[in-house]
C-alpha cells in the first residue's frame, strides 16, 4: 500500500503563491514518478505537472507552464508544487499521485495511487 498526504492548500488572492506538499509512504518513493492533478467543480480532473523518479524530467500543462514548478526530495519522500502568479481559474482540488513507472506521464491512468486532495481557492 502507498499513502499520499497532500498539504499546503488554502485561500489566496490572485497573483499570490502557494506551495503544495505531498508526503509519500509505503513504496520506494525514489523509484517512481510523481504527478499533480487538479479538479475544479463541474470539470474533469486534469493534469498539472509530473516529475520523473530522479527529478531530471518534468512535464507541465500549458496552462501552468512558467508559473508552477514541481520538485521532489527523495530523502524526505516528498514532492512539491510551487504555484506562483495564481489565477482564479487555478481554483480546484489538487491531488498528488504516484506513477507505476519511473519517468512520468500526463495521463492519469498511469498513476495507481492518489492522495485525498487539498483545496486551492484563488480569489480576485
Amino acid at each position: 500500500q502507498v499513502q499520499l498526504v497532500e498539504s499546503g492548500g488554502g485561500l489566496v488572492q490572485a497573483g499570490g503563491s502557494l506551495r503544495l506538499s505531498c508526503a509519500a509512504s509505503g513504496r520506494t518513493f525514489s523509484n517512481v514518478a510523481m504527478g499533480w492533478f487538479r479538479q475544479a467543480p463541474g470539470k474533469e480532473r486534469e493534469f498539472v505537472a509530473a516529475i520523473s523518479w530522479s527529478g531530471g524530467i518534468t512535464y507541465y500543462a500549458d496552462s501552468v507552464k512558467g508559473r508552477f514548478t514541481i520538485s521532489r526530495t527523495n530523502a524526505k519522500n516528498t514532492v512539491y508544487l510551487q504555484m506562483n502568479s495564481l489565477k482564479p481559474e487555478d481554483t480546484a482540488v489538487y491531488y498528488c499521485a504516484a506513477d507505476k513507472h519511473p519517468y512520468g506521464s500526463r495521463q492519469d491512468h498511469t498513476y495507481d495511487y492518489w492522495g485525498q486532495g487539498t483545496q486551492v481557492t484563488v480569489f480576485s
